[in-house]
């Protein structure tokens, strides 16, 4: 599995480095090492994927491959109905997967990649990326 890039700022930095790989596939380099990236425009969308209980989740699939929601659920010994809409908003996001069994109803959630590797520029945000909420 690769490594998601999760990086915060305006659409347009997101856009310039499209741009640039479409030229350099036109110009014939290889492009094999293409990571996949999830933008997100503030500091306040990124804290919400970083959460304690987001990344607590993230690590119990990697660890223990619970076979339904409910198993998470027990793992992180937390409410059903709040490990439900974690996990439905990092399916969102592209950062798990569900897998449906054919025995029964349960999805399984599984990670979509290996890691995620933040990239945080300092420096020509202009102001875009609001503080992240307390």
């Amino acid at each position: 599995m690769p490594t998601l890039k999760v990086t915060v700022g305006k659409h347009d930095r997101l856009d310039q480095r499209t741009r640039s790989r479409i030229k350099a596939a036109q110009e014939g380099e290889d492009l094999d090492d293409a990571q996949p990236v999830l933008n997100f425009e503030s500091y306040a969308e990124l804290s919400r994927l970083l959460s304690p209980k987001n990344l607590e989740l993230l690590e119990t699939i990697s660890e223990h491959d619970p076979e339904s929601i409910s198993e998470a659920a027990k793992l992180v010994d937390r409410d059903y109905k709040q490990v439900h809409q974690n996990l439905s908003e990092l399916e969102d996001i592209g950062v798990i997967t569900f897998e449906h069994s054919d025995a029964s109803q349960a999805k399984q959630p599984k990670l979509a990649y290996d890691g995620l590797e933040i990239d945080i520029p300092f420096t020509g945000s202009n102001g875009n990326t609001s503080p992240a909420a307390p």
